[in-house]
């Protein structure tokens, strides 16, 4: 069974840091693609980046490039989510997915509505 809990999301000053981590089960993380999903109320889910465990390659929505940076810890089955200079508009649930009939980590970013499994999120807000 195909498991992914999130943690690590919290209240944040705009200008902060945070770390967000997926622990994954179920599965073996390195023939799976993992992203980072986020949405904000009254906003459909986005991608914000994923990650193929297997080759490393890696995407970031435009909106976050030079300021989040994915990795993986294939040991720990543990995607992570370092998030930098964060803003009031990357407020959101922020969920983790995992898909492995992906072949690249841009289609599964964009293609929200066709990954297969999600955890139940983290709340994330920016805010003075």
């Amino acid at each position: 069974q195909v498991q992914l809990v999130e943690s690590g999301g919290g209240l944040v000053q705009p200008g902060g840091s945070l770390r967000l981590s997926c622990e994954v089960s179920g599965f073996t993380l390195d023939y799976y693609i993992i992203g980072w999903f986020r949405q904000a109320p009254g906003k459909e889910r986005e991608g914000v980046s994923c990650i193929s465990a297997s080759d490393g390659s890696t995407y970031y929505a435009d909106s976050v490039k030079g300021r989040f940076t994915i990795s993986r810890d294939s040991a720990k089955n543990t995607v992570y989510l370092q998030m930098n200079s964060l803003k009031p508009e990357d407020t959101a649930v922020y969920y983790c997915a995992a898909d492995g009939l992906f072949l690249a980590v841009q289609p599964m970013c964009e293609m929200t509505s066709a990954v297969g499994s999600w955890g139940q999120g983290t709340q994330v807000t920016v805010s003075s």
